[in-house]
C-alpha cells in the first residue's frame, strides 16, 4: 500500500537514510530463503519413497529393501543383492491471502486484505536410486549405496497479480533451479536371526536457488510507503556447491517370528556453504547511478536430528497370503534450526546518492523460531497371488505436526499440521525377482491463519547487521494441498 502523502518529496529530503540498509537487506532476505523448510514437518514435505510412502511412511521396523537407507539402515540386511529405482512427483498447490494491519494518520489500526496469490510446482521427478550387495558365509553382511532427494515443494509465485505487485513477493518468487540430493554409503550386519544393525555415512550436496523481492524502503514511512514498488529489488541467490556430511544408525529386533521392532537415529546436517548474490537495484532516484560489485557471501544454519521407532506385526494367512502392519513414530528436532547466520564476503555497492562509496555489509543472524515436531504413521501391505503372479496391495496413514509456529508461517516456510493418506501396490515378475511399484498419496493440510498482529516474519532491515522491527509480511490465510504420484522398480539378484 502507498502512503497518503507524496513519497517523492520524502525521497528528496531523506536520501541519506536509505543506502546503509540496501545491501544488508538484499543479502539477508535471500539467505533467509536458503534455510527453507526440512523434514516431513518442515524441507521434506512428506515421507518419501514409493513403497514406504504407500505404507504411510511406516517403514522403520519393516524396512527390507534399499528404501531402508532413509528409514532404517538395519533393514538392508534383508535387502539381499538388489537394485532399486523409483521416481515421484509432488504436486503441490497453495493459496495465500495476505492481510496486514495498517495505522492511519490518527493511529487507528485496521486490516487490509490483498488479492489471493497461488503457488504452484513444476513436474519434477524426485528419485531414489540405490544398490546393495550381500556377502559372507551366512550372508550376514550387506553393503549398499544410495542417492535420494527430499520430497520438497519447489514452488513459484507470480510477480504480479491483476497488474499489481504480488503480495507474496517479499517472501518468495521462485525456487526453480534448486537441486539437492543426499548420497551415502551404508553397511548392515545380521549376526543372528533376531538382530540386525546398520549405519550410513551421508553427504547432502547440490545447489539451492531462490528468487525473491526485497524492499529497500526503511520503516515508519521515512522515505515513502513501506512497500512502494519503486523501492522493490528483484534478487537472486544461489547457495552452493553444498557439501554437508551426516550419518544415521538403525537397529531391528525380531523377538518373535511375527514381530519386528525398529529403532533409528539421524544426525543433523550443519550447512556452511558459499553463496552468490545478484541484485537488481530499485528504480528510485537514489539508485540512478548505483551498481553492485562482488557477489560472494556465506550462509550457515542447521537442519534437524531425528529419531524414530516402529513395531511391525506379520501374519501369514496361507503360504501365498501374508499381511504386514506397522505403527511408527518419529521426532524431528527442529529447534536446532534456531538461526540463519549470514556473512557477506565481498559484496559492495557503489554510487548511491548521499552515501560513501563503497558500502559493505555487517554479519547478520536471523531468528527462525522453529520447534520440534512429532510424526505418527500407520500402514501395511497384503501379499497374495492373482493367477501365477504375486501382487502386493498397500495403504497407510501419516500425521505430521508442523515445525513452523503459526507466527512464522510464510509462503516460503509453508508448513502446517497435515495428514497423508496413501495407497500403492506392486506386481512381481521374472520369478519374483522384479518388483514394479506404484503410489498415490493425498496430503491434507490444515489451513494456517496468521493474525497480522501476531505475524513475525518482517521485511528485513538490518541497519546494524541484525533485523529490526518492521511491518510483518506473512499475516493472512494459507490453504495448502498436495498429491504424490510415484512409480518404481526393484530387482533382486
Amino acid at each position: 500500500m502507498l502512503a497518503e502523502d507524496d513519497p517523492t518529496a520524502r525521497v528528496r529530503d531523506n536520501r541519506t537514510l536509505m543506502p546503509r540498509r540496501l545491501l544488508s537487506l538484499a543479502v539477508c532476505t535471500l539467505l533467509v530463503a536458503a534455510a527453507g523448510d526440512a523434514g516431513a514437518s518442515g524441507l521434506y514435505y512428506t515421507q518419501r519413497g514409493v513403497r514406504p510412502l504407500g505404507r504411510g511412511g511406516a517403514f522403520v521396523a519393516g524396512a527390507d529393501d534399499i528404501g531402508a537407507i532413509w528409514y532404517n539402515p538395519a533393514g538392508l540386511a534383508d535387502a539381499g543383492s538388489s537394485v532399486l529405482v523409483d521416481l515421484a512427483w509432488l504436486n503441490f498447490k497453495s493459496d495465500f491471502t495476505r492481510r496486514t494491519q495498517v495505522a492511519d494518520r490518527a493511529g487507528t489500526l485496521y486490516n487490509y486484505d490483498y488479492p489471493t496469490v497461488e503457488g504452484t510446482t513444476k513436474v519434477v521427478p524426485i528419485p531414489t536410486i540405490g544398490g546393495s550387495y550381500q556377502f559372507g558365509d551366512k550372508k550376514q553382511y550387506t553393503a549398499a549405496f544410495g542417492i535420494v532427494a527430499p520430497y520438497t515443494a519447489i514452488q513459484s509465485y507470480p510477480l504480479e497479480v491483476g497488474g499489481q505487485p504480488s503480495p507474496s513477493r517479499y517472501a518468495l518468487v521462485s525456487l526453480d533451479g534448486s537441486a539437492l540430493v543426499i548420497a551415502g554409503g551404508f553397511f548392515a550386519y545380521k549376526p543372528v536371526e533376531w538382530f540386525r544393525v546398520g549405519a550410513g555415512v551421508q553427504l547432502l550436496t547440490g545447489t539451492f536457488q531462490s528468487t525473491v523481492v526485497f524492499s529497500a524502503n526503511p520503516p515508519d514511512r521515512l522515505i515513502g510507503a513501506p512497500e512502494d514498488p519503486q523501492y522493490d529489488s528483484l534478487s537472486q541467490l544461489k547457495v552452493g556447491p553444498i557439501f554437508t556430511p551426516s550419518g544415521n544408525l538403525g537397529m531391528t529386533f525380531v523377538p518373535h517370528e511375527r514381530v519386528r521392532i525398529g529403532l533409528v537415529g539421524q544426525l543433523p546436517f550443519i550447512i556452511d556453504a558459499p553463496a552468490k548474490v545478484s541484485v537488481r537495484l530499485p528504480t528510485a532516484a537514489p539508485f540512478d547511478k548505483a551498481y553492485q560489485d562482488g557477489d560472494e557471501a556465506r550462509v550457515r544454519f542447521r537442519l534437524p536430528a531425528t529419531i524414530g521407532a516402529g513395531v511391525e506385526y506379520r501374519h501369514p494367512f496361507t503360504p501365498d497370503v501374508n499381511l504386514r502392519v506397522e505403527a511408527s513414530y518419529g521426532r524431528e528436532f527442529w529447534s536446532l534450526h534456531d538461526t540463519v547466520d549470514i556473512r557477506s564476503e565481498n559484496v559492495k555497492l557503489y554510487g548511491i546518492t548521499g552515501f560513501p562509496s563503497p558500502f559493505g555489509v555487517a554479519p547478520i543472524s536471523i531468528p527462525r523460531g522453529f520447534q520440534d515436531a512429532n510424526l505418527f504413521g500407520l500402514g501395511g501391505e497384503l501379499a497374495y497371488k492373482i493367477g501365477s503372479y504375486r501382487v502386493d496391495t498397500r495403504a497407510g496413514f501419516n500425521y505430521s505436526q508442523s515445525a513452523v509456529p503459526t507466527a512464522y508461517v510464510s509462503p516460503f516456510a509453508l508448513d502446517t499440521d497435515k495428514f497423508t493418506v496413501s495407497i500403492g501396490g506392486s506386481l512381481y515378475l521374472v520369478s519374483n525377482k522384479l518388483r514394479l511399484d506404484a503410489l498415490y498419496a493425498r496430503v491434507i493440510s490444515s489451513d494456517a491463519i496468521v493474525p497480522p498482529e501476531e505475524a513475525k516474519v518482517p521485511r528485513i532491515n538490518p541497519v546494524k547487521g541484525n533485523p529490526t522491527k518492521t511491518e510483518a509480511i506473512n499475516g493472512g490465510t494459507y490453504a495448502v494441498s498436495a498429491n504424490v504420484f510415484g512409480v518404481g522398480m526393484n530387482y533382486k539378484f
